[in-house]
């Protein structure tokens, strides 16, 4: 099987899913390419996309919740969307690269590609399966340009009645799960884990900022070391240099292990008992496959803030904020075993440490169905 795994760089959620994809479809002796669509199809526009989300979603939230907002609140018009004429042109030259390439299947991983795919299929001739991964827990405005998708891959089944309302259809809705990377889907004993990072085997929190590193993380951990109750604190970075000087800089009273950019997540979700983090969409697939509880701090505007919502409404995250602290959080954690319980059950009900085989599966028998002439989804179904 010979995979196509079209990905934008609008954040890194969305690349980092497209990777976990390639190494299970490459593990299983199937060949599959990442490519990003907007780069190849422009520089410019790939520049353009990538620059642009980090600087809104950092600098200008207010701006980037408002424009998501107004995304969500327009009215659809599947004639003339100017999403689908902005991108006419941009995809009758993807086309040329996908003929040549000649996927057995097409696996997209950015919302903005739904309306791209739905192109390709239904005016450049390219008639194989398509799927659509959503990489939060909420579904982006432009998922309803997505007619075509064979299959929209969502992160549970509780949220199909928003696909719903933008006219998606039963039959291309798969709840397996967001993609994440095999490490993730296993676990390895506490104690274990913390050997290898040389921690205690005690209480321990892991504080993570995303790829970017964002929020005032070593502010964080300066409240944490705050709390009087006995624990340690894993502190990750990612590409943002100045927070992890800053938190190498800091006296502690509690041991922290701090990090920049790291590969070793998997094994320090292991030796976490929870998670503090901002909640992009696959570091809570990730967080929940390792059945972490979830303190949800500094979401971006939009996805995110969504993405908590979801979260909080099902059980398996607390939130901090100007009004609850970290302390005030931690202690419940620590003194309600009845709430730790309600965690657990609902972390069980919610995580899908199997989604990324899930999709290979799903993958594997819609080729198949193609193969025997069977399409899952008519080319241009109506609204």
């Amino acid at each position: 099987m010979k995979v196509l795994i079209l990905s934008i760089t609008a954040g890194e959620g969305h690349n980092s899913t497209a990777a976990a994809i390639k190494d299970c479809f490459e593990a299983h002796g199937d060949t599959a390419e990442v490519f990003d669509a907007y780069r190849y199809v422009s520089k410019a526009l790939y520049e353009v996309i990538k620059q642009g989300y980090l600087l809104v979603t950092k600098d200008f939230k207010t701006l980037f919740a408002k424009s998501y907002a107004l995304a969500e609140s327009r009215k659809p018009d599947h004639s003339n969307s100017i999403y689908r004429i902005a991108n006419l042109q941009l995809t009758k030259k993807l086309s040329k690269y996908i003929k040549q390439f000649a996927p057995d299947a097409i696996i997209y991983t950015h919302p903005f590609l739904g309306v791209v795919t739905d192109l390709l299929k239904t005016r450049n001739g390219i008639l194989v399966p398509m799927i659509g991964i959503v990489t939060d827990y909420t579904i982006h405005p432009l998922w309803e340009e997505a007619r075509s998708t064979d299959k929209i891959v969502i992160a549970n089944d509780l949220l199909r009645s928003q696909l719903y309302r933008k006219g998606i259809r039963d039959e291309q809705i798969a709840p397996i799960g967001i993609p994440i990377r095999k490490a993730f889907s296993t676990k390895i004993p506490k104690d274990r884990a913390r050997a290898m990072l040389g921690l205690e085997d005690k209480l321990t929190l892991l504080l993570m900022g995303g790829s970017m590193g964002y929020g005032d993380i070593a502010g964080v951990v300066s409240d944490l070391d705050a709390i009087n109750t006995d624990f340690q604190i894993i502190s990750v970075c990612g590409n943002n240099a100045a927070a992890k000087e800053a938190i190498d800089a800091l006296r502690t009273r509690k041991r922290v292990l701090n990090f920049g950019f790291t590969k070793q997540v998997d094994l320090l979700m292991d030796a976490a008992d929870v998670i503090a983090t901002k909640p992009g969409g696959l570091t809570t697939s990730e967080a929940l496959a390792k059945r972490l509880p979830i303190i949800i701090c500094n979401p971006i505007p939009g996805h995110e803030r969504r993405n908590a919502s979801f979260l909080l409404n099902n059980g398996v995250a607390m939130e901090v904020d100007k009004h609850i602290h970290f302390e005030d959080v931690f202690w419940q954690l620590t003194h309600n075993p009845a709430r730790v319980e309600c965690f657990r059950q609902a972390i069980e009900a919610i995580a899908k440490p199997d989604s990324t085989e899930s999709l290979y599966a799903l993958t594997s028998d819609l080729v198949k169905q193609y193969a025997a002439g069977g399409a899952a989804v008519p080319a241009s179904p109506e609204k």
